[in-house]
């Protein structure tokens, strides 16, 4: 395994920044694809150990891709998977937000909303079953994922008490 470049860092991160449909939440299995299946840079274990902590620490989502560059290049690492994953993002968003004003009645904006929606929960789906592989392939995983994924549907209650009930049954062994 050889560590990647900042500069390789950055053109990746820029690369998945333009998928982010929905956030950087939507680009985990591509980044779990890229980090640590093409390139073997981090492990799965270590992968989802970083999401984890991502999730527990007040912040955006998309705080994994500072943490992946921390593991990978350290500071700078850490700078450029940020800088990449945030700012193409964000140009193009500021963009079509100029555009998305001036059309509001417009049909075409309509169907695009329609469009984007299915896909969007379809990444976000996504990155949690990865999120759930990675974690062991036993029916019991699947099980809490699934009651995880209902009571923070159903519930008005914020989903880091059921991530902590899933840590406790896994740190007694129920999992």
């Amino acid at each position: 395994m050889t560590p990647p470049s900042v500069v390789e860092l950055f053109f990746r991160f820029c690369l998945l920044s333009l998928m982010a449909v929905g956030g950087a939440s939507a680009t985990l299995p591509e980044l779990h694809r890229q980090i640590v299946e093409t390139h073997g840079w981090i492990s799965s274990a270590e992968f989802a150990s970083l999401y984890a902590i991502t999730q527990a620490a007040p912040g955006p989502n998309v705080l994994i891709v500072s943490l992946i560059g921390w593991k990978l290049a350290g500071l700078g690492g850490a700078l450029v998977c940020t800088i990449g994953m945030c700012g193409p993002s964000s140009l193009l968003a500021f963009g079509v937000g100029k555009l998305w004003d001036r059309f509001s009645h417009s049909d075409w904006r309509k169907a695009i909303e329609r469009g984007l929606t299915p896909i969007t929960i379809g990444l976000v789906l996504g990155s949690g079953c990865l999120l759930v592989r990675t974690t062991g392939d036993s029916w019991q995983v699947y099980a809490f994922a699934a009651c995880g994924a209902a009571l923070s549907y159903y519930s008005d209650k914020n989903p880091l008490w059921w991530l902590a009930a899933a840590a406790l049954l896994g740190g007694l062994g129920a999992v």
